[in-house]
């Protein structure tokens, strides 16, 4: 699916702007690289051209920074064009979050680190604004109606948007597991909640030991730490558990797979290939 993109404002003119003019949205938490659906994507660029402009708002340094489009500017830049179609549209900063964290959130594969840090993005704009309308006063039941405000547009529980902008927290090599599946979602937001340095040690345990945290051992640590005790070897012992059918596991290393894969892979473009790759495999078979 591609990005979500508002109806023009009638008073609004499509306009070619130089791609050397344009910015990335400032802490955009969408992921733009070559995978599949960007080569589908210049694919159809290069059949039909940029069929829907791009949305930026003027910066009063002198560039247009990029609220919808920046995967058609990636791929169009890519392919040689040096100017894209584009709307103007004059937005403070916290319309311009909501409207690109909106735009994004309609992709077809998202990843849950991605998710974090939209979430995140306009959960505070919402609570700013709720902070507002009550003339300076604390609102305290503004969290709850952010919350509330994203689970009726995406889908997500409350709860569960709750628990996405928590895992917003973790480190960033913690989060890049999440993302590519070694680590399950319901533990890394109970680890979210440990120091930074907390987690760098569960990340070289997780190393050491070729095992991830269980939820139950995820609470563990968390109720370790909130009591100051979780040292670097509590951690080390409690990854080093034999966990229910651990020994059944199959673990690669990165570098193991890097030498079947071009090297700007990522972990989870390369476990996508495998399982195409086995798929193939099994039907053929």
């Amino acid at each position: 699916m591609a990005e979500k993109v508002d109806q023009m404002n009638p008073d609004e003119k499509i306009v070619e702007i130089a791609i050397e003019r344009l910015r990335v949205f400032e802490n955009h938490p969408f992921r733009v690289e070559m995978d599949s659906q960007m080569k589908d994507l210049q694919d159809s660029i290069k059949k039909y051209g940029i069929i829907t402009p791009v949305i930026v708002r003027p910066r009063k340094e002198g560039y247009y920074e990029i609220i919808s489009g920046h995967r058609r500017i990636f791929a169009a830049e890519k392919l040689g064009y040096r100017k894209v179609p584009t709307i103007i549209r004059y937005m403070t900063d916290d319309q311009a979050v909501i409207a690109m964290v909106d735009s994004n959130l309609q992709r077809e594969r998202i990843q849950p680190s991605e998710k974090a840090f939209a979430y995140k993005m306009k959960y505070d704009v919402l609570k700013r604004k709720s902070g507002r309308r009550k003339a300076g006063q604390v609102d305290h039941n503004s969290g709850k109606k952010g919350l509330e405000i994203i689970s009726e547009e995406t889908g997500d529980s409350p709860k569960q948007v709750q628990r996405y902008i928590k895992m917003a927290d973790l480190i960033p090599e913690l989060l890049e597991k999440v993302d590519d599946g070694s680590m399950g979602f319901t533990p890394a937001v109970q680890i979210a909640y440990l120091k930074k340095r907390e987690q760098k040690d569960i990340l070289d345990a997780m190393e050491l030991t070729l095992c991830t945290p269980s939820l139950s051992q995820a609470m563990r640590m968390k109720k370790l730490s909130a009591d100051g005790k979780l040292t670097t070897q509590r951690v080390e012992d409690i990854l080093s558990e034999i966990k229910q059918k651990e020994t059944d596991r199959v673990v690669f290393k990165n570098d193991q797979l890097h030498k079947y894969f071009p090297k700007n892979y990522s972990t989870e473009q390369m476990k996508r290939e495998i399982i195409e790759l086995l798929k193939l495999y099994v039907l053929n078979y």
